[in-house]
């Protein structure tokens, strides 16, 4: 009876450790924390160790406002972690939260990883959730998850293309049999995108911007294809002549001409996959197209223009954020899939 009660309270946890965001998904409760993956310190004086100030999106309004004792941190990068302690820490505050602060419940957890992550990355990833507090723990790689996510016949023998834009990665993948068959991951997803219209901004109009104003003006009049309409949007920043408070005005097509580099990128990186993928797999993904997820794949038009370049169908995930941790999620309640899909550590 006492396992039973236990098990009862250790909710099972997916867990989505995204360069962006961090999403966690219980199990009869779907996604139950959507937080930025930040973490405000404060350095400690004479030798002492930081001290945790916030963590998500409290952590996150604190970005590139915070005095020099106080560093706001993104702990990870690119998909993986750089920062062992603060992702520790942000993950311990995270499954606190979701268990109101019972300290004593063990889950099991499932965590998802990019699929070109290497043996010290994945004990990284382990051991920051063994700390965090699950009682075990399981690995999937991202377009794995996104794929079951999404709705797709991963256990089937049939090819099902994966193309997972999120923030510091963006992963094409073809997927067969529970396994990824062919997979490319590059260094280009909603990260590199703002980094653009900064670079834009500084060059062709001298205003420095940061990267939070950045991501507003991608969500707000972004889009990797034309549709005619031209919109407009205030940008604030420092004119880079007179060092000086500057609004100026920009329209979409100009946000669009920033975003060619990192979207061709992505558009090259799926063309790739074909040139590289099994002919009969190949089919398969043309008769029943590609799957486009991640808060990169939220960019307007961008299935408009994969299906110009590449002329195949582009279905967007019905929640393109949540997908990954979904598919986790589905996967730790599933033993027969779990034992598929899961990675060896």
């Amino acid at each position: 009876m006492s396992i039973n009660l236990f098990r009862f309270m250790s909710e099972d946890l997916a867990i989505d450790l995204g360069t962006a965001n961090t999403l966690i998904y219980a199990k009869g409760k779907g996604i139950v924390l959507n937080e930025p993956s930040v973490v405000a310190v404060k350095r400690g004086a004479n030798g002492n160790g930081p001290v945790v100030l916030a963590v998500g999106k409290e952590a996150s309004r604190m970005l590139g406002k915070v005095p020099k004792n106080i560093e706001a941190v993104k702990p990870m990068r690119e998909g993986v972690i750089a920062d062992f302690e603060m992702t520790q820490a942000m993950l311990r505050h995270f499954i606190l939260r979701v268990h109101r602060r019972r300290k004593f419940v063990r889950p099991r957890m499932i965590i998802s990883v990019p699929w070109d992550v290497t043996p010290v990355e994945k004990k990284a990833v382990k051991e920051t959730a063994d700390s965090a507090g699950a009682s075990r723990v399981y690995l999937i790689e991202e377009p794995v998850a996104t794929a079951i996510g999404a709705g797709l016949p991963v256990a089937e023998p049939i090819g099902s293309m994966i193309v997972n834009v999120g923030g510091g990665t963006t992963e094409v993948a073809v997927i067969s049999l529970a396994k990824v068959v062919y997979c490319k991951s590059v260094r280009v997803a909603g990260d590199r995108m703002d980094d653009a219209i900064v670079q834009h901004m500084r060059r062709h109009r001298n205003l420095l911007i940061g990267p939070g104003t950045a991501e507003k003006v991608k969500k707000t009049i972004g889009s990797a294809f034309p549709n005619g309409e031209r919109e407009m949007f205030e940008v604030k920043g420092r004119d880079l002549v007179t060092g000086r408070p500057s609004v100026i005005e920009i329209d979409s097509e100009e946000v669009r001409t920033a975003l060619q580099e990192p979207v061709g990128v992505i558009i090259d990186t799926i063309k790739e996959a074909f040139e590289q993928c099994p002919p009969e797999l190949s089919a398969d993904i043309l008769d029943h197209g590609i799957v486009l997820s991640g808060g990169g794949s939220c960019l307007k038009y961008l299935d408009r223009l994969i299906v110009h370049e590449i002329g195949i169908s582009v279905h967007i995930a019905s929640e393109p954020l949540f997908t990954v941790a979904v598919g986790a999620g589905h996967a730790l309640d599933d033993l027969d899939l779990l034992e598929k899909v899961a990675m060896r550590i």
